[in-house]
């Protein structure tokens, strides 16, 4: 499970953040930095609304379309990765100084758990010479069940409202 960056991390994203923004002619507001900080000190997978109602509920005020338009600006960047883990759910996690990563996700109660196997990297790397291309990232989902029924049960129950949650390995 990923742990908050530090604040060195966070002091060279926003840097990278704010090089990407001159460059792109757009505007550098507070607020743009604060969704970057809240998302760098945040655990695991996240959500548009998460992030929203989190810096809502630490008394930032910030409304849900700078939050949208932001995370949009960090996925262009590199700085924000952008998964799907359903029809319509879009999950997302912080890129820079994060270990690769895959997932394997409940389709009942939505649990995401992240794991890393260096078995992918080397097959990966097969694939690549294999058809003679350059990879430059994956994403890799597994989809399925808890074997745990109940506690399935028990996470869909108090996740009511919510797509997700996170489980430690």
């Amino acid at each position: 499970m990923a742990h908050p960056a530090t604040e060195e991390t966070i002091d060279l994203v926003k840097e990278i953040f704010s090089s990407y923004l001159k460059e792109h002619n757009q505007r550098q507001t507070p607020e743009r930095f604060m969704v970057l900080e809240e998302i760098y000190s945040a655990d695991g997978h996240f959500d548009a609304d998460d992030i929203f109602f989190n810096m809502k509920d630490g008394g930032t005020r910030v409304s849900r379309a700078t939050v949208y338009n932001t995370l949009d600006l960090l996925v262009e960047c590199g700085l924000v990765q952008r998964q799907q883990f359903g029809k319509n759910q879009y999950y997302y996690e912080r890129a820079y100084a994060y270990q690769q990563h895959d997932h394997i996700i409940c389709k009942k109660c939505g649990t995401v758990l992240e794991f890393c196997d260096p078995r992918i990297q080397e097959i990966k790397t097969m694939m690549g010479k294999m058809h003679d291309f350059n990879i430059t990232g994956h994403s890799l989902h597994f989809f399925g069940t808890c074997q745990d029924v109940e506690a399935c049960e028990k996470r869909l129950e108090s996740n009511t409202g919510k797509k997700h949650s996170k489980v430690n390995q």
